[in-house]
């Protein structure tokens, strides 16, 4: 206990005395967090984003306009037995020639060709939404398995077609977009994170420099290399702690400020709201990145001098 209180004694003696080089890996530290608290909000609003987009997202079952209520409330149950499936809608029949008459009310030929038939050439539809755009090649499968199993059983079946086929490219184009969002999150904040981690590192390993004689008496007089080492990391901890809270404090006028500017773009969406709610996982996410880039710099940095 007496030795871990030396560490962080030394540590914190470290990080005052040392304030130029502490205020250069903080500084660089700052910056790198920005980036990952820029990449998480941007994350957020992409995810906002494309969600929108895929909640306006669907697949349509038409039926044939002959069939039955009976065979209808059958391709309905199997439809929501269906794993993945979100929400299903009908449209009736009489909806379906409303929805016809409304779209086409300045086209009197078709007004006209409608009342020759003499009858409702429409069939029922029911819209189907999946928890997810990835789900519908699946749901679509199980619905096509239903339809054939009818024809099997009765000759027949009450579905005349579905629609996934022709909006199968626009699905998997949000999929896409989707992942690559993503990925390019994920190397932009690798390849800042291993940028700072060789800034710090290289700025750590000056301030050790200026301290090579001590250590090498510590060593000589006996002392571990965790003893050595301590608090050097220890320094480093205290970095990412006043990087973080530096970080956080900078992106709450800016939250603030960017919801200003693009909560009417963004369809109501409040980046502020989404900074306060997500406060103290964010304040996880910058602190473990900066503890790691600044303890394992820190780590390797001493490493060299411990070779007594």
């Amino acid at each position: 206990m007496t030795i871990i209180k030396r560490i962080f004694k030394a540590g914190l003696q470290g990080f005052y005395r040392n304030r130029v080089v502490s205020l250069s890996s903080i500084f660089i530290l700052i910056l790198t967090l920005s980036v990952v608290m820029s990449l998480n909000i941007a994350h957020y609003v992409f995810n906002y984003t494309l969600n929108s987009i895929k909640d306006k997202v669907d697949i349509r079952v038409y039926m044939k306009a002959d069939a039955t209520d009976e065979e209808m409330a059958g391709v309905l149950n199997n439809i929501k037995s269906i794993a993945n499936v979100k929400n299903v809608l009908i449209e009736s029949k009489a909806d379906a020639l409303s929805k016809y008459k409304e779209v086409h009310k300045n086209d009197k030929d078709a007004l006209i060709a409608l009342e020759e038939i003499g009858i409702n050439p429409f069939g029922a539809s029911i819209t189907v939404q999946a928890l997810d755009t990835s789900h519908y090649e699946g749901i679509e499968k199980s619905i096509q398995k239903y339809s054939e199993d009818r024809i099997i059983q009765s000759g027949t079946s009450a579905i005349d077609h579905i629609n996934y086929q022709e909006l199968r490219n626009s699905i998997e184009k949000i999929n896409n977009i989707a992942s690559q969002i993503d990925m390019i999150g994920i190397w932009t904040s690798a390849v800042f994170i291993f940028m700072s981690f060789m800034i710090v590192y290289n700025t750590t390993r000056l301030s050790i420099y200026v301290f090579r004689e001590e250590i090498n008496i510590m060593k000589l007089v006996g002392a571990s290399n965790f003893f050595v080492r301590g608090p050097f990391i220890v320094e480093a901890v205290l970095y990412a702690i006043v990087a973080t809270t530096a970080t956080l404090v900078i992106f709450y006028p800016l939250s603030i400020w960017l919801t200003s500017r693009s909560v009417n773009f963004l369809q109501g969406l409040s980046i502020y709201e989404f900074y306060i709610s997500d406060l103290w996982r964010s304040a996880a996410l910058l602190l473990l990145t900066g503890v790691i880039i600044t303890a394992i710099s820190s780590y390797v940095a001493v490493r060299r001098y411990l070779r007594v």
